[in-house]
């Protein structure tokens, strides 16, 4: 018997990207599964497009953060397997089945996947967004293929889930909070296959690099200002040129400027007002 699986997005601003995502979730060919959606406060037409598809539960809260809204959405699942996505997302029909076999088959309580292709490659940004990636990424790929167990859980015993409260509340690296308070990391699931969008207009690079700029760093404020002192004109210019010619990318200069602008405008914001909300 298959066990009933939950999968939950947190969204916010998600209006590009959320009707593909659903549309590749209600064609998996695993069943019994529920979609979950948890809107984080937006201001666009996320929420009117989710509206169109009565199978999807919808709830809303005020903007409080990601985790927060998949923790809510883990309160709200009736499954035993929770799987945890994002909007900017679309998946195989057989994702779902395959990310969630090792569980099923008892050899895991939580997984993760490899195969996490760049959804487009064919643009210059989205491509600058990989190739500026540390560790560097596989070509048209989001994930190192070199490792067995990933940060992340996309897919958990909801048992597990709740046994330690969820995740931690604490800006772009909440989802890592899971795997350090269970003790355990998420094994591959092989041929999962699921498809991820890079940002690809500056726009989108400055906010997420705002985002990224936002976490918690190894020494506190400390590490915030080091972030910005590394991230400052002159060295973003250096790394935008040398990356510009390894890669061929003339973009990767105004990219990194972009990038690195990002970085420490959210390591800023972190430092003044101590926000995690993206």
């Amino acid at each position: 018997m298959n066990h009933k699986v939950s999968i939950i997005i947190a969204i916010y601003n998600e209006e590009k990207y959320i009707d593909a995502c659903i549309k590749s979730l209600l064609q998996q060919n695993y069943k019994p599964i529920e979609i979950i959606i948890i809107d984080d406060g937006s201001v666009d037409k996320t929420k009117t497009i989710v509206t169109k598809y009565p199978s999807i539960h919808l709830f809303s809260q005020e903007h409080l953060g990601t985790a927060r809204a998949r923790n809510y959405g883990a309160e709200k699942a009736t499954g035993s397997i929770l799987i945890f996505v994002d909007a900017d997302m679309k998946f195989q029909g057989n994702f779902i089945e395959n990310l969630i076999r090792p569980i099923e088959d008892g050899t895991t309580k939580g997984t993760f996947s490899k195969l996490e292709y760049v959804a487009n490659w064919d643009k210059p940004l989205s491509r600058c967004w990989n190739r500026n990636n540390k560790p560097i990424l596989p070509e048209k790929m989001r994930v190192r293929q070199d490792i067995n167990e990933g940060d992340d859980f996309r897919a958990i015993l909801k048992s597990e889930f709740l046994r330690v409260n969820g995740f931690d509340n604490i800006g772009y690296t909440d989802t890592w909070s899971l795997a350090k308070k269970l003790g355990h990391k998420p094994v591959n699931a092989p041929g999962a296959v699921y498809y991820h969008y890079n940002p690809e207009t500056y726009s989108e690079v400055f906010s997420s690099a705002k985002w990224i700029g936002k976490r918690e760093y190894k020494f506190g404020r400390i590490g915030n200002i080091i972030n910005i002192v590394r991230n400052i004109f002159l060295f973003s210019f250096l790394r935008g040129i040398y990356k510009s010619i390894r890669y061929r990318e003339w973009q990767f200069i105004p990219f990194q400027f972009v990038y690195d602008f990002g970085l420490c405008i959210g390591s800023l914001n972190k430092i003044f007002n101590a926000s995690v909300i993206k």
